[in-house]
C-alpha cells in the first residue's frame, strides 16, 4: 500500500457527543456526523496498521472499522480521553502472540505505567491484560520507524502539556493543541492532508478554536484539511457550509485515501 489510508475512529472532544444529559441541538441531532466518539485515528501505510491513541470507546471504534490486526500503537499524550481504552488492545497481543509495540514521549510512557499499573506488574492468573513493548520517542522532533513505517513526530503544546502530532509521508495528524512552535510548523510544510484540532468557534485555553485553526491552515497551505476534536457547539452541516474550499470537518468513520 503506497498511499496513506486514514480512518477517523473518533472526532469528538473529551465528553464525546452526545454529552451525557445534554439537550442541545447537536447532542439531539439525527445527523450521524454529529455523533462523535473521543478522538482517534487508524493509519494504514506500507502494509502496516498503526493506531493513534486509545480512547474510552476503542472497542466500539475498532469493531465498527472491522480492524483485525495492529502493528503498533502511537500516543499523542495521556489525557483520559486518549488512553482509557488501552485494555482493549489486549485482543491484538493475544491473537498475534507477541507484545504490541507502543510509541510515545518518555513522560507519556511513564504515565501509562502508573495509570495502568496492573499491565506492568505480576498479577494472579485469570483474566487478561495487554502485552506491551514500550518504546520511547526521544528526541521528540526526529524521525523514527514504527515497525518499518517512517514517522515524523511533531511536538506541539496543549496549554502547558506537551503533545505529539505525527506525520506519515504527506499526511499529518495534529490533535489537542493551541500552540504549534515554529520548528514544528516547518515539519508540516508540503502536506497533502492535514488533520488539525478545532474545538469550537470560541477561544479556548488549550485547544485551537476554528478561527485559530483556519489561521494555521492559511500558513501551511495543505492541499486538504480536516478538523477534528470538535465539541457539541459545532454542528457538522452548518459549520461545513461556512468553511473555505479545501477545508472540512472530519466525522467518525470517514476514510481518506
Amino acid at each position: 500500500m503506497n498511499s496513506v489510508r486514514l480512518t477517523f475512529l473518533g472526532t469528538g472532544t473529551s465528553h464525546g457527543i452526545p454529552v451525557i444529559g445534554c439537550t442541545c441541538a447537536v447532542c439531539q441531532s439525527s445527523d450521524p456526523r454529529n455523533q462523535r466518539f473521543r478522538a482517534s485515528v487508524l493509519i494504514e501505510w506500507q502494509g502496516k496498521t498503526l493506531l493513534i491513541d486509545t480512547p474510552p470507546e476503542l472497542r466500539l471504534q475498532l469493531v465498527r472499522a472491522k480492524v483485525t490486526h495492529l502493528d503498533a500503537l502511537l500516543y499523542t499524550h495521556t489525557h483520559a480521553d486518549h488512553i482509557f481504552g488501552l485494555d482493549d488492545v489486549r485482543v491484538f497481543s493475544g491473537r498475534q502472540c507477541a507484545p504490541l509495540p507502543v510509541y510515545g514521549m518518555p513522560q507519556s510512557l511513564e504515565n501509562l505505567q502508573r495509570q495502568f499499573f496492573y499491565v506492568f506488574t505480576e498479577t494472579p492468573m485469570g483474566g487478561g491484560k495487554p502485552r506491551l513493548d514500550l518504546r520511547k520517542i526521544n528526541p521528540l522532533d526526529q524521525p523514527f520507524e514504527a515497525e518499518g513505517v517512517p514517522v515524523q513526530p511533531v511536538p506541539v503544546w496543549h496549554g502547558p502539556t506537551p503533545v505529539l502530532g505525527y506525520r506519515f509521508g504527506d499526511v499529518a495528524y495534529v490533535t489537542d493543541t493551541n500552540d504549534i512552535p515554529e520548528a514544528s510548523l516547518a515539519l508540516l510544510q508540503g502536506l497533502d492532508v492535514l488533520v488539525l484540532d478545532a474545538l469550537r468557534q470560541q477561544a479556548h485555553p488549550t485547544h485551537f478554536s476554528i478561527p485559530e485553526a483556519l489561521a494555521i491552515v492559511e500558513r501551511l497551505k495543505p492541499r486538504r484539511t480536516y478538523f477534528t476534536h470538535m465539541c457539541h457547539d459545532v454542528d457538522h452541516e452548518k459549520t461545513n457550509r461556512q468553511l473555505p474550499p479545501g477545508i472540512q470537518l472530519a466525522y467518525d468513520g470517514l476514510i481518506l485515501e
